[in-house]
């Protein structure tokens, strides 16, 4: 055709890494821990859920309500109502969605206007960027500065901190939205209430609102809290809050996310979901709304799945640390989420003209000689900065650690068992997790053997 074929809002986004870093992993056949999700089942009461979903109700094979399966909606306004101290109406304040990815979509699109600043908070999850462009705003970024550690200290993602002076600054007349991630993919940091406090005191200082991805937020270690920014005195009237039933019951495939705020704001979310995709898949709901209903009733006791998930993926965290410090890469320890991130600078140093396109960031290069070679995928932090800020930043890449079993082709990280299973932990047996992983009695693992 002569005419022009893409909308100018494409301009600029066409590329996509996940796109790009899966393909290759598929041609080389790798253990691939780039992309975020478990190799475990998700909880037996979920998956009991779903089958009942499939089996119980003919009609769950039609159309519910738009806005959500009024089950879910009404689980998630109870359950969410006490955690943020608010009263919630499953009408008025919840939005179910095709995954927190559609409630991202759907909150930038009704929300961010043409010319409208947008503060992202890098490194970042990548679809904030284009999702803004998209919506017709302009991203304005400021960056998680790393504090310098002392040799041979792990370094952390709490040593990962916004200067408050460069947030201050980033705020104008023209801001309209500020995204805020935590626990924060990709670097796992879990932000403090005092750093919360501070970005709320600027979000009301200057009338924003804010866009509160907390999908990980069941998945923080060592003691951290996570805090809801909606929470904190006078935000809930200017926060979306996004969640993920694939995050918070390890079922990533089941695509249901919601958005929870203010009707003030959630009218106008409900508008672009009424007029895009308009409903979503009724079983996935109602095998969600059930499995809210078995964790209320556990909320906060050992039997809880939201309990019991964090204290056995931080053994996973711990021996991927152990096993990426054996061949030579610095791990950030994760406060939360599924991700860490390692420093490639020694490697940088050793190996520093790695095939590439010449203006191709060093992080690229390592991680597609990583997939060619060493037969394992990650992902390069640098997709995670603006096109200004990359060439600091790609010295890091990701890994995900949410793995128990893997192919015989991650044998550098997990051996097979007696029974054809895979063992993940170091220091235990994975029966000591049985809703999690198959049981095993092998003890330990054995990190990257081959690496030079």
């Amino acid at each position: 055709m002569a005419k022009r074929l893409p909308a100018r809002r494409l301009d600029g986004i066409d590329h996509n890494p996940w796109v790009e870093f899966g393909k290759m992993a598929s041609e080389y056949d790798v253990v691939n821990l780039g992309q975020g999700f478990p190799d475990f089942p998700p909880p037996d009461f979920a998956v009991q859920a779903f089958q009942n979903a499939l089996s119980s109700d003919f009609m769950l094979n039609q159309y519910t309500k738009a806005f959500g399966y009024p089950p879910l909606t009404k689980i998630l306004a109870s359950f969410f109502g006490k955690l943020l101290e608010q009263e919630i109406d499953p009408l008025k304040n919840v939005l179910v969605t095709v995954g927190a990815y559609g409630a991202l979509f759907t909150a930038f699109q009704a929300l961010v206007d043409e010319g409208d600043e947008v503060i992202i908070i890098e490194p970042f999850f990548d679809c904030y960027e284009p999702m803004t462009l998209m919506a017709g705003g302009r991203p304005v970024f400021v960056t998680l500065k790393p504090s310098p550690t002392q040799d041979g200290e792990l370094d952390s993602a709490s040593n990962w901190q916004l200067d408050p002076t460069e947030l201050a600054s980033k705020f104008t007349s023209r801001t309209k939205a500020l995204i805020l991630n935590t626990p924060n993919n990709p670097v796992g940091k879990v932000f403090s209430k005092a750093e919360l406090e501070l970005v709320a005191s600027l979000c009301q200082q200057h009338d924003v609102i804010c866009i509160s991805d907390e999908v990980y937020q069941w998945l923080v270690y060592d003691g951290h809290q996570h805090v809801s920014i909606a929470s904190l005195p006078g935000m809930w009237e200017r926060t979306v809050t996004i969640g993920s039933a694939g995050k918070s019951f390890s079922a990533t495939g089941w695509k249901v996310g919601w958005a929870l705020g203010p009707d003030s704001l959630m009218k106008h979310l409900r508008t672009v979901h009424q007029n895009t995709v308009y409903h979503c898949p009724t079983q996935g709901q109602a095998a969600v709304a059930q499995s809210f209903q078995h964790e209320q009733l556990h909320f906060g006791q050992p039997s809880s799945y939201f309990v019991q998930l964090p204290q056995a993926v931080w053994r996973y965290r711990d021996h991927m640390v152990r096993s990426l410090q054996s061949v030579g890469l610095r791990p950030v320890v994760p406060q939360g989420s599924y991700f860490l991130i390692a420093d490639i600078s020694d490697f940088k140093s050793k190996m520093p003209d790695l095939p590439g396109d010449v203006d191709e960031p060093y992080d690229r290069r390592f991680v597609k000689w990583m997939i060619r070679n060493k037969g394992l995928a990650a992902i390069p932090v640098s997709v995670f900065y603006s096109r200004p800020h990359q060439k600091h930043f790609d010295h890091y890449v990701r890994f995900c650690f949410v793995k128990c079993r893997m192919s015989p082709r991650s044998r550098p990280w997990t051996r097979s068992c007696g029974n054809g299973r895979m063992n993940s932990g170091p220091d235990a047996a994975c029966s000591s997790w049985p809703h999690l992983v198959p049981a095993c009695s092998l003890p330990g693992c054995q990190p990257f053997p081959g690496w030079a």
